[in-house]
Parts: structure tokens; sequence; C-alpha cells
């Protein structure tokens, strides 16, 4: 509850949190959009492949062109301004640097990234959460090896779920479920960056003017995105799936208590303790008022009399039983909010949201039939949609992970529909490869029996 009082602390004493940007894409502008007006920080230094993209996007969220014309970071250290660069390797290793915020959002290159940076004693704020859902258990496992933290980016929604989910464990009660919404139909897991303008509602056109990325954007609509972001809230939140993975139920905020119930209590989950999310539409594509769509929630049980009492007398909004309720931010706001990550990492030393097991895994399907010698693109394209599913699934059946199925080639026809395994394609060894590697033989014989395994030993 104090953090902006710590930053204050840390401005006043000439102490500011030393941070390192990589990648100024979009979710990278929105934070440098924060970053000015935030005490108690001092962006050192920003890395990206293309610094004059990076300058546009400065300039963009309102940068004055002196602010970033710091010649090196000891410049930048003795000035108070920021260096660009697109050397991400220097702005790691410098001594200064206390923090890095990855945001490249290629999942590859940030485990690269996130391992050098824990190498050089600093922490991580990883906003790439396609590296996090490969292998965010052994890079947890490394930043407490190397004595730094590692921790998911806060305005995404697995951090802010993560927060939702302690919020009500701290307060004593049982997580039923949680999740985040989502504008879905079933008929959008075989879109491509072709058709995604179309079920979004918007022209190419548009899409052109607006200089918006049809291959993102698609992976969101896929289900991809979610199914990503789920497995890193179950690896970090001591949650897990339902074993056919996400169902999208659709629901208003108001109807979550009801939906997000057990079956056997007429509810839809399969387990209590489940990652779901709610659909905005229903199956006919119809609107739903009041929806969670850029939203995220947790639903909580009242396990006593007394509790369901206190429910009913302050207004809480419960499944007809009573025992079921919700709490919910029905919007996230990206880049906007990583500064918290930054400040909670900072001055608290804790995390907002880490992984602690592998319970859950984001698999690469085949969204139509594909070809022996077709390359996979990745998530949102034209190839492989992300399925979430129990780790011990994942392992049993050697799925390739959707985080590693870009730019590889297959091996061997694979049916619409099926899972992409490790033996059906031909993938190049990279230090993202050796490390997903490395966690299936970590923890693979613990989440095979679908027990805990725990980050501490």
């Amino acid at each position: 509850m104090n953090l902006y009082t710590k930053l204050c602390e840390r401005a006043a004493a000439g102490k500011p949190l030393r941070v390192g940007l990589i990648g100024a894409g979009k979710f990278g502008a929105m934070y440098l959009a924060q970053v000015p007006k935030t005490p108690g920080v001092h962006l050192v230094g920003i890395a990206d492949l293309s610094p004059a993209n990076a300058r546009t996007n400065l300039e963009r969220v309102g940068w004055a062109p002196e602010r970033f014309a710091a010649t090196s970071l000891d410049a930048a250290l003795a000035g108070g301004g920021t260096h660009l660069t697109d050397d991400w390797q220097a702005l790691v290793k410098h001594p200064a640097i206390d923090i890095v915020i990855e945001a490249t959002g290629n999942p590859v290159v940030a485990v690269e990234h996130a391992l050098a940076a824990f190498r050089q004693g600093k922490h991580v704020v990883n906003v790439t959460v396609e590296a996090d859902a490969f292998c965010g258990p052994l890079l947890a496992r490394k930043a407490r090896d190397a004595g730094v933290i590692y921790s998911l980016a806060y305005g995404d929604q697995p951090a802010m779920i993560c927060d939702l989910v302690d919020w009500a464990r701290a307060a004593g009660f049982q997580v039923v479920a949680a999740g985040r919404g989502h504008k879905w139909l079933p008929h959008f897991a075989q879109s491509t960056p072709d058709t995604v303008w179309g079920y979004y509602g918007l022209t190419p056109e548009q899409a052109r003017i607006g200089g918006l990325n049809p291959k993102m954007f698609n992976s969101f609509l896929d289900g991809s995105k979610p199914a990503i972001e789920s497995t890193a809230v179950c690896n970090a939140a001591d949650l897990t799936p339902a074993p056919g993975g996400l169902t999208f139920p659709p629901a208003s905020v108001e109807d979550i208590p009801f939906i997000m119930r057990p079956r056997e209590e007429g509810g839809h989950l399969h387990h209590k303790g489940q990652v779901e999310v709610v659909s905005s539409l229903e199956r006919d594509g119809r609107v739903i008022p009041y929806d969670i769509r850029f939203g995220v929630f947790v639903v909580f049980e009242g396990d006593t009399e007394y509790i369901r009492r206190c429910f009913s007398e302050y207004g809480v909004k419960t499944d007809p039983s009573g025992r079921y309720a919700c709490l919910y931010k029905r919007w996230h706001m990206i880049g906007l909010e990583v500064g918290i990550s930054v400040a909670s990492v900072g001055v608290r030393g804790e995390a907002t949201g880490c992984a602690t097991d592998f319970r859950a895994d984001c698999a690469a399907v085949a969204k139509r039939d594909l070809k022996a010698g077709e390359m996979l693109d990745g998530e949102g394209g034209y190839t492989v949609v992300g399925r979430l599913m129990p780790a011990r699934d994942s392992l049993a059946q050697e799925a390739l992970p959707l985080g590693l199925a870009h730019n590889v080639k297959l091996l061997k026809p694979i049916a619409a529909g099926a899972t992409v395994r490790w033996s059906d394609v031909a993938i190049e060894d990279s230090p993202a490869v050796r490390v997903r590697r490395e966690m299936e033989r970590t923890f693979g014989d613990v989440a095979k029996e679908g027990l805990v395994s725990s980050i501490d030993g």
C-alpha cells in the first residue's frame, strides 16, 4: 500500500531505482509514457534493435529529444537522462543497472536476456509472458540461485490475476477460480492474420492506418494469448487447468460467481482451483452487457454460514446459494502499469507474480492439416494455435511449446487439431530450447505424476 511513499523516499535520498528497458515497442512505449512522472526511478538506458523506431515511440509518448540524448550509459547516470542503444548486452552488463525490463515480445531472445541479467546480478521484470509460459519455473529457479528477483509484469493480466488470488488467500478465502476475459467464439481458433480484422470489426484499411499488427492481434483472437497467460497464472498462483484446457464460457461480470463454481453445483468448473477465461460473447455472437473482456477476476468461497451472511449484509454479488463470490478489475492498462512491478521488486524485494511450480503448459496445436516441410509460424499465425493443458499431459505427449513453434520446419504431416510434438519438427539449438529441455528434466517426473514440484526443492 505504500509503494509511492517508498519511491519518494528513494528520490529524496538521491538513490533512485536504476532501470534498463529492452524493447521499446507498444508495451515498452506505454511504460515510457509513465516513467518520467514516477519518482524514485531513473530509466538509465533503452536497448532496441531499431533505435530509430524507439526514437519515434519516445517522441510519440511525449519525450523531448534532449531527454534521451545521453551518449553513453555513464553519461545518462551522470546527467539524469537516458541512453538509447541497440546493444542490449552493454545495458545488462552495466554495474549501475538494478532492474531489467524485458519487453521485446520475442520469447526466444527474452530467455537469453533474462539469463544474462541473472548472471549480472540484475532483477528482471518479464513482460514477454510467452517466455514464462514455456520455461518460467526454471527461470524462477535460476533467478533465486543468482540471488535476484524474477517477476511477471503488472499491467499484463497474469500478474494482476496473481494479485487478486493473493488478496483472496491472504484474507483467508479459498480460491475457486481465477482468470481473465476475452472476446471468443469457437471458430476464432482457426483465425489467421487474413481473417482477424473481420472478427475484430475493422477493415484492413482501418488496421493499416492504425499501424496494427495482424499477427499480434490474431494471437489474442485465436485463443493463443489467453492460453499462454493462463499457463503463467497456473504456474505462479498454484492453480491448474481443466484437462481439456480453456473452454471460454460466456458470462457477464455479475454472472461470474454463478458460472465459476463446480459442475456438480450447477456451474462450469471441472474442479476448484481452476484457471478459466470468460467470453464476452454468447455462442450465437451476441455481445454480453457488462462484460469482463478486458479485465481479470477471482472467485472465492464463503465456507461458513457466517461468512455467507456477511456477503449478503454488505451487498457482495454471489451465486444463488450465496457461497461463491467474485472480485474483479474490469480493465488492465498494459505497460502503463509496469511501474508497479518495478517498484515492488525495487523497494519491497517482491515479485508481482513468479512461477513456483510446473503445473501447466501451452502446447502448439495444428490450426489446419499441415504438410511435411511446412514452416511453423508461431502464435497468431497461419499454422498453429496455443492450447492450455496440464503439465503432466504436455510432457506425456512430448508436446512442443507454442513459444518455440516459430520458424521451425515440420518433418511429418500433422492433422488439424493435433498436438505438435518435439519429434515432429527440426528445431535449432538455442538458449531457450536448452532451458526448456532442462526444465522438463528438472520438473518432469513430479509433473507427470500430477504432484507439486517445488522451486525450492
